[in-house]
């Protein structure tokens, strides 16, 4: 039924920006509780399903999880096209059924969804497949479905932020873009102009390889001590890619995810020490 996911996705987006968490367009938690931490999962339903039952919120209200890059990858149709927009579907359930408790943040496969720009991912250009996937499913009422997953995307947080010192977010500005990187927009309304470079919310979701001088710059721009990222495909599902950078990867077998006390510090080994692969939750 178009109309039942139409609303689906624009409740779901009401949801986000009421999240009572949520300061513009950083979710603050609370220092009790604890968090599920995930990578991107592209598609990826078999690992979405270990996440929730990993997480399993129902059994206390100080439990959260944070999810990032839900789209373009895994099943694809007949034709080839991206069915991910289906899993997308059921994170929004799942933000409708746990709304302070389930946190997804902007990746850059949104904001090229929301732009409509090309996206590539495994040789595919990924925007195209899944707009031609919703085509083929919802036909005279695809144009409605687009806007309505566009809205979805456009009303997401562009980071989580612990008071353990902890941040994530889906990336972090590249070394030769971070004098562009106006951190004000983490406090306002996003604009267009944000989500196209060299827009902020841009540069926050696109930026890779990540030197020390510039994690260090950006622990005190943001008063914080720890990253934990995403974006960056990681064959062994995490890496330590800086003194003070794990970078997590939820997508495939060998992906991981990171549970957290929010009420307990960390170094970066300790994280490390904390990683779970999903392939070990039944």
């Amino acid at each position: 039924m178009p109309q039942k996911t139409i609303d689906l996705l624009n409740d779901a987006a009401k949801a986000h920006r009421a999240d009572k968490f949520r300061n513009a367009n950083v979710i603050d938690l609370p220092a009790a509780g604890k968090l599920l931490i995930t990578g991107d999962l592209h598609g990826h339903r078999r690992n979405f399903e270990r996440i929730v039952s990993l997480a399993d919120l129902s059994n206390d209200s100080r439990r959260h999880v944070m999810l990032q890059e839900i789209m373009h990858g895994g099943p694809e149709d007949a034709a080839g096209g991206c069915l991910s927009y289906k899993l997308l579907f059921d994170v929004a359930r799942y933000k409708l059924e746990y709304p302070d408790q389930v946190h997804i943040i902007m990746g850059n496969h949104a904001t090229a969804f929301i732009n409509n720009s090309e996206v590539m991912k495994g040789g595919k250009e990924m925007n195209r497949a899944m707009r031609c996937a919703i085509e083929r499913e919802f036909h005279e009422r695809a144009s409605d479905i687009i806007i309505a997953v566009r809205e979805y995307l456009l009303s997401l947080a562009l980071a989580v932020r612990c008071e353990n010192r902890i941040w994530m977010s889906h990336s972090l500005p590249a070394d030769r873009n971070a004098d562009k990187f106006d951190r004000e927009v983490l406090n306002r309304p996003l604009t267009e102009a944000d989500l196209v470079r060299p827009g902020s919310a841009y540069l926050l979701t696109w930026g890779r390889r990540h030197s020390q001088e510039l994690l260090d710059k950006m622990a005190e721009l943001l008063d914080v001590d720890l990253f934990v990222l995403g974006h960056q495909p990681q064959e062994e599902g995490y890496c330590q890619a800086g003194r003070n950078l794990l970078i997590m990867a939820s997508d495939h077998d060998h992906g991981c995810v990171l549970p957290i006390d929010l009420s307990q510090s960390y170094t970066t080994q300790q994280l490390i020490d904390s990683v779970v692969r999903l392939s070990s939750v039944a």
